[in-house]
């Protein structure tokens, strides 16, 4: 007996005219010609989870309003419901296989969309892919819909999403240099300026530094986050409605909100709210903040820990891999410096979502999907970067708190002290002493004969020093607590 094979493709049509797909994908012409058109980075729009999930929640809130306007009967309606919700939940990524870069404005983005949803919604119907008579991709799946307000609102919910993720990984981190703060509480330093010998103060007022300035990036996150659930569903191609029921666009935001559970409201001006993307470049802004402030820290952190015998060696930062193929035994900071290098793509990348902002024309931005694509990873990867920070070098600081002691007592700065008693030039001149090596400050101070020794040695505690006791800088008052309520600094 003869066996036919099943097809490997089926013929679509589009406005350029016939197309092959493959006969078991859920995407159709559209998807196979952008496929075709862009082939550049290599990542597909798949690989963002989180814009996947923002698209499946925007074609789910336009069904149910274009429902609950009669557009939609309930045979189809309940289709694309029900599909929709599955590219919610993650049970096609696999089927978003457009580049994330691509010309279009994101059209081939919401062409995918549109062409998964419908396909899946044929097969829960009994129906075979294709059959676009019954559920069509554009007159169904995208009714009251364009490309121009889907895929934006879809990419502003999936930043969302990514600030959420960035917010929980900043205070996770934040949290463990303040654990490390108060461990370190009293331990004695000299601080630097210039690279330079500067006053005494202490590790755990060094690290409490780090998470008060890491805090304060919250409230930049949160305005963020606001000025991003103010989409411009329902605005249509340039913002006027076009082809849109009157009453579609409150209530797909009015189902959006439902969906999400984000406060999300329409935009005042839609004609205005299509063509700018300020926003993305204040998120971008935002989010290259973050990054310089922990790219900082970082640099910080391998000085302070470098050596550990020429070095600074102040921290011991936890060993995490061989450091050389040439030197037995070398360790480097290799944590730190994986964050340094995300900061570096992070600060690279705002320029291009800058340049991509500022590049629109007229009524729609053209470049979006690059500044989708640049602000999604970057999210993604600080986020990453945070985690390993805290779990794979922050919480395994230690420090060598006699040596510290040993180092910040014979300290020339510690003459700064003094000039309150002695004023600047007699304690510039012990300064100059001790570091010609004659003596430690202490000994060279009592050595004027103007001084008690009680009223010395108490002004030289290295509480006194580091001004432990005065509220606002001791952790135990606050000032890097866990909670960050009273150390995080306002601008």
């Amino acid at each position: 007996m003869t066996t036919i094979d099943a097809p490997t493709t089926r013929t679509e049509h589009d406005s350029l005219g016939p197309f092959e797909v493959p006969a078991t994908a859920y995407w159709g012409v559209h998807t196979a010609r952008a496929l075709r058109n862009f082939p550049i980075s290599g990542t597909t729009v798949g690989s963002h989870r989180s814009l996947v999930a923002a698209l499946g929640a925007v074609k789910l809130a336009a069904a149910r309003a274009n429902h609950e306007l009669g557009l939609l009967d309930d045979r189809r309606h309940d289709a694309i419901a029900a599909a929709a919700q599955e590219v919610c939940d993650g049970a096609l990524d696999d089927q978003f296989v457009v580049d994330v870069i691509q010309g279009g404005a994101g059209t081939s983005t919401n062409m995918n969309a549109n062409e998964v949803v419908a396909n899946r919604a044929l097969e829960i119907l009994g129906l075979p892919f294709g059959s676009y008579d019954e559920i069509h991709p554009l007159d169904h799946v995208n009714r009251c819909q364009s490309t121009n307000d889907v895929y934006p609102t879809a990419v502003r919910l999936a930043l969302v999403g990514a600030i959420d993720r960035l917010v929980e990984a900043t205070e996770a981190l934040a949290d463990s240099f303040a654990r490390k703060a108060a461990e370190f509480r009293a331990v004695p330093k000299i601080g630097r300026t210039q690279l330079q010998d500067a006053v005494p103060m202490t590790v755990g007022q060094e690290l409490g530094a780090f998470a008060i300035t890491l805090r304060e990036e919250l409230a930049r996150l949160a305005d963020s986050r606001v000025l991003l659930c103010e989409i411009n569903l329902g605005a249509t191609a340039i913002g006027t409605g076009i082809t849109a029921h009157p009453d579609y666009r409150r209530l797909a935001v009015q189902h959006l909100a439902e969906i999400t559970g984000l406060p999300v409201v329409g935009a005042g001006d839609l004609v205005e709210a299509t063509s700018d993307t300020g926003a993305f470049v204040q998120v971008s802004s935002v989010l290259k903040r973050i990054v310089v402030k922990a790219s900082k820290i970082c640099n910080d952190l391998r000085l302070l820990s470098s050596g550990p015998q020429a070095g600074l060696a102040e921290l011991q930062l936890p060993a995490r891999q061989a450091g050389s193929s040439i030197m037995p035994g070398k360790v480097n900071p290799v944590i730190p410096e994986m964050v340094n290098q995300v900061a570096f793509w992070v600060i690279g990348n705002d320029l291009t979502v800058t340049m991509a902002a500022e590049g629109g024309q007229l009524q729609l931005n053209a470049f979006e999907p690059v500044m989708a694509h640049g602000l999604l990873q970057g999210f993604t990867w600080t986020a990453a970067a945070f985690d390993s920070l805290r779990e794979m070098c922050v919480e395994g600081i230690t420090v060598d708190a006699a040596k510290l002691a040993a180092a910040a007592a014979g300290n020339a700065g510690l003459a700064t002290a003094l000039t309150p008693l002695l004023g600047y030039a007699k304690s510039a001149e012990i300064a100059k002493a001790a570091l010609s090596g004659a003596g430690a400050v202490r000994d060279l101070a009592l050595a004027t004969g103007g001084l008690d020794p009680v009223v010395l040695d108490a002004l030289l505690r290295p509480e006194t020093l580091a001004n432990l006791d005065a509220s606002g800088v001791d952790g135990a008052n606050g000032a890097y607590g866990a909670n960050g309520e009273n150390g995080a600094k306002r601008e």
